[in-house]
């Protein structure tokens, strides 16, 4: 095996977040399903921002967030994701390089516009999205670069690039040139829907060696199983991956390994304000504390901490340097 150019390497959606916050009766005069994420046409995407209140508006993406996550820990890291060559794609192709991720995915000339997920933040810091993938969906096979993935020691894949077919076929194409270079891939499933669209596809996945790490929240857990037995799911992950990370909100996270189950509590914040990003976050630590060959339970505390900073204000991206705060807490690595 060659020498990683990168640690982590990250593939999903190039997506542009619209956030405002709101309450219970906009989402549901609108039909929206609580703390899911909705795919969305253009039309709706237009008339969810009409309705919505002041807006903050930020670059984000689960997968590039988390890779965001990796670069602000001081670990090297690049994202291969789709825009369009239109205003908010240059928005985002600058906000992503000036993090210190390699983002080099050429944008689309034609077709539809950079992606935008519209974010509605309930008072109790609950986000509800609605995703327009836009040019996101038509990343595909040619956009993945066989050099720049064989470079990675971890290549991290977005649970939500399964929706579309061509992205689904570069998915699986950066798997297959990770492993043939001795490298690690790691899923995050990423939403319960999306767990429910896929879950035989997902376990495909584990149980094919696809994946070697999975990432999963309770809700997407017990999705992925179809019971309310916590225990008995866990189980069953563990027997179906090599490494898997189930974070339970408050209640920390569990590490799932071969050889045993690692708790991990979560870390006190002052106040919840906007739940967006926390797994996303969670990952970033979580997959920094691996790169640096740390302990589970390490690495789950990286996760968690990382999860504390940016559930504490809008936006799914750190406002702090994730390295200066690991150093604060004792976790530097």
């Amino acid at each position: 095996m060659t020498d990683a150019k990168y640690d982590v390497l990250g593939i999903g959606n190039a997506i542009f977040d619209v956030f405002a916050q709101t309450d219970e009766k906009f989402l549901a005069d609108h039909g929206m399903a609580k703390g899911g994420m909705a795919l969305i046409d253009e039309a709706r995407a237009t008339s969810i921002y009409r309705d919505m209140g002041p807006a903050t508006e930020v670059s984000g993406g689960s997968g590039a967030n988390t890779i965001v996550g990796v670069a602000g820990f001081g670990a090297r890291a690049a994202f291969i994701g789709k825009v369009k060559a239109d205003q908010i794609g240059g928005l985002y192709t600058h906000d992503i390089r000036a993090a210190g991720v390699a983002f080099e995915t050429k944008a689309a000339e034609a077709g539809p516009a950079t992606g935008c997920s519209y974010i509605l933040v309930t008072p109790d810091g609950e986000r509800t999205m609605n995703t327009y993938l836009g040019a996101a969906q038509d990343l595909n096979p040619s956009d993945i670069d066989e050099a720049q993935i064989a470079a990675a020691r971890i290549v991290y894949l977005e649970g939500y690039l399964w929706d579309p077919k061509n992205a689904k076929e570069a998915f699986v194409k950066a798997a297959s040139i990770a492993h043939s270079a001795g490298r690690q891939v790691a899923l995050t499933l990423s939403d319960s829907f999306c767990v429910d669209r896929y879950r035989d596809e997902f376990l495909d996945l584990m149980r094919k060696r696809t994946v070697d790490l999975v990432f999963a929240n309770e809700a997407e857990l017990h999705s992925l199983y179809q019971t309310s037995d916590f225990e008995g799911a866990l189980k069953q992950l563990r027997a179906d991956t090599k490494l898997a990370v189930v974070t339970r909100s408050e209640k920390g996270c569990v590490v799932a390994a071969p050889d045993g189950i690692t708790s991990v509590p979560a870390f006190p914040i002052e106040k919840l304000v906007d739940t967006t990003g926390a797994g996303d976050l969670f990952a970033a630590g979580f997959l920094f504390g691996l790169v640096r060959n740390a302990s589970h339970e390490a690495c789950g505390r990286l996760g968690a901490l990382a999860a504390a900073e940016v559930i504490q204000h809008i936006g799914a991206r750190p406002q702090v340097s994730l390295k200066e705060l690991a150093g604060q807490n004792g976790l530097g690595v």
